[in-house]
């Protein structure tokens, strides 16, 4: 069993994340302990409403720095829907907050001609070379959103999956032992059960 630790820090209903990993073989434990979450050999940083709201209650819980430390150190790390935007530099919602930093690029607001936020199934499209994390996962796969936000990436080589919603924008990226999905892949049936197995039993490269 793989040891995936769902860092509880206040936002969002996670037992659904937790029996999803449950369901793909994974043992998943949501906590709220540091020496847990020191601990663990995987992390997933959930994220539910507001971006700003998401990280007030990441620093408020003393997890920013963990979350860094965890990282650097080459831990995994998934970060879902708002947790993959936090991994970024900034979100423009409800003017500029600072995010993790992790990934370069900034979270944007969809057009005002959209409607928001995007909720339901759409298409997943592999961008660029085929990725561990989508191994098994067909080109064109639906995934479940709830999001008025995307992630701007700056650096295309960390795209690994792309969707359309008024424009094509990063739904999955990667880089060295960090992934993000800004669906919620414990929503999202076989496909989404898939996602998360491979991301707890893939290596990671150094």
């Amino acid at each position: 069993m793989v040891n995936v630790a769902i860092i509880d820090y206040g936002v969002g209903n996670l037992r659904s994340v937790e029996k999803a990993l449950t369901a793909a073989g994974c043992e998943a434990v949501i906590t709220n302990d540091l020496k847990t979450l020191r601990e663990a050999e995987r992390l997933v940083l959930p994220g539910v409403g507001a971006f700003a709201a998401c990280m007030s209650a990441l620093k408020e819980h003393g997890f920013e720095h963990l979350v860094r430390q965890r990282v650097a150190e080459g831990t995994p790390l998934l970060g879902v829907c708002v947790g993959m935007q936090m991994l970024f530099e900034e979100s423009e919602e409800f003017g500029q907050t600072p995010g993790l930093g992790l990934l370069r690029g900034r979270v944007r607001r969809f057009a005002e001609d959209l409607r928001v936020p995007h909720v339901g199934w759409n298409q997943v499209r592999h961008a660029g070379a085929q990725h561990p994390l989508l191994s098994g996962i067909e080109d064109g796969a639906f995934f479940y959103f709830v999001h008025s936000f995307y992630c701007d990436a700056e650096a295309r080589e960390d795209v690994i999956g792309e969707t359309e919603y008024g424009r094509i924008y990063p739904t999955v990226v990667a880089r060295a032992n960090l992934r993000g999905v800004q669906f919620h892949p414990e929503k999202s049936q076989t496909a989404g059960l898939r996602l998360l197995k491979n991301f707890a039993e893939t290596p990671i490269p150094n």
